[in-house]
């Protein structure tokens, strides 16, 4: 909704109906399907002959949460913060929402400035456990930036572990990334993460189906995945457990027609369980971004044949090569050290010592990094070349 129209009845039954119906309810959606966003508003708030598909009890209890619902609020609120609310047939609406189809969502509330319709058209879900590894958040972030690098969308739930590795990535290598929250987008939500996803909104965008101020609880959780499922053209799962609710949003994936990807972990790792389950089944094994992009890319958009050992110190790419040029010859440093004498972001920088890291070239020292003996013998080589 643009700022300066005024709310119309359909866009305010909507807006109602989000502070109302919870996301992904079946019923709710297939009212709003038989007899239109409007009438359901106003049977929920002045009473009428009761929908079909439940129970007086909870009708009485969609009844009371009507009657504290305030749309004009909601989007005052929502207007203050710099969030928008999008709708079914909005020209920001992305039409593979609607796959889902009677759990699409009432409404996305909207915060960022970038199209969500033009952004989800080359988007790819990178999810996976919280209490992730170092491997794993090295594989997320890794994954995020080579595909920001190439062009494409990272979405996730902006959660600890591989999402915000994931998110941070994106954002390390000046790309692209939207965080689907479950929870109102003016709330960021866990609340260690209040600076990335403030960050997000900056450069990217935060969507959500709860209005302003909305809580998060378990089940919103589990609900939210289908739309990251939805809006993307495949999921990645780097690291999870059996249980894990990444799992849920590749299990969506797979319903919706999506391409679905895992990372493979450690046979032995319990949290890369639910990873190889997944590839033992209809998933496809990926390790790095052109692998991802030849799935779900278009077509010609192959990954590199694999040949050869590690690539030597001079044909790192450019930015990792300034990185591994800022670490002091026998000490560790830090990243914000690193950052200064790389001229770059901390947060790049962090991406690209792990990655430096997988190659063999840092070691990781307590807060700092180090070059390994390798990097050091590979830089005498290069100097006694000159």
């Amino acid at each position: 909704m643009n700022v300066e129209e005024e709310p119309d009845g359909e866009l305010l039954a909507r807006v109602f109906l989000s502070r109302v119906i919870e996301p992904g309810d079946e019923a709710g959606g297939r009212w709003v399907r038989e007899v239109g966003a409007v009438e359901v508003a106003r049977r929920l708030r002045e009473g009428g002959p009761r929908l079909g598909g439940v129970s007086d009890k909870r009708w009485a209890g969609l009844r009371a949460r009507a009657a504290r619902a305030e749309p004009e609020r909601d989007l005052a609120v929502a207007r203050e913060a710099g969030v928008r609310f999008v709708r079914p047939g909005d020209a920001e609406w992305p039409a593979q929402l609607d796959d889902l189809g009677d759990a699409r969502p009432t409404g996305l509330w909207v915060r960022g400035r970038p199209s969500l319709r033009i952004w989800a058209l080359r988007s790819v879900a990178l999810v996976g456990a919280r209490a992730c590894t170092e491997y794993g958040a090295h594989m997320a972030a890794t994954l995020a930036a080579g595909l920001a690098e190439r062009g494409w969308v990272v979405v996730s739930g902006g959660a600890y572990g591989v999402d915000g590795a994931a998110h941070r990535g994106a954002l390390g290598a000046g790309g692209a990334t939207v965080a689907v929250l479950a929870c109102g987008v003016d709330r960021p939500y866990p609340r260690g993460h209040t600076e990335l996803i403030t960050r997000i909104a900056e450069q990217g965008l935060v969507i959500g189906e709860l209005p302003p101020g909305d809580h998060p609880t378990p089940s919103r959780f589990i609900v939210r995945n289908r739309v990251i499922a939805a809006l993307t053209r495949g999921t990645v799962v780097v690291e999870a457990a059996y249980r894990s609710g990444s799992l849920v949003t590749a299990r969506a994936a797979q319903r919706l027609g999506r391409h679905t990807m895992g990372v493979p972990g450690p046979a032995t790792s319990a949290l890369s369980a639910g990873v190889h389950e997944l590839l033992r089944g209809e998933a496809a094994l990926v390790a790095d971004a052109a692998e991802v992009v030849e799935l779900v890319g278009d077509m010609g958009e192959l990954a590199p044949d694999r040949r050869g050992p590690v690539l030597p110190r001079d044909l790192l790419a450019p930015d990792a090569r300034h990185v591994l040029a800022a670490l002091p010859a026998r000490r560790a440093a830090t990243p914000a050290e690193i950052a200064r004498g790389a001229r770059t972001t901390e947060d790049d920088v962090i991406a690209r010592l792990y990655e430096l890291r997988s190659l063999g070239y840092v070691e990781r020292h307590g807060d700092g990094w180090r070059l390994t003996r390798q990097a050091v013998v590979s830089a005498r080589a290069g100097r006694s070349r000159c």
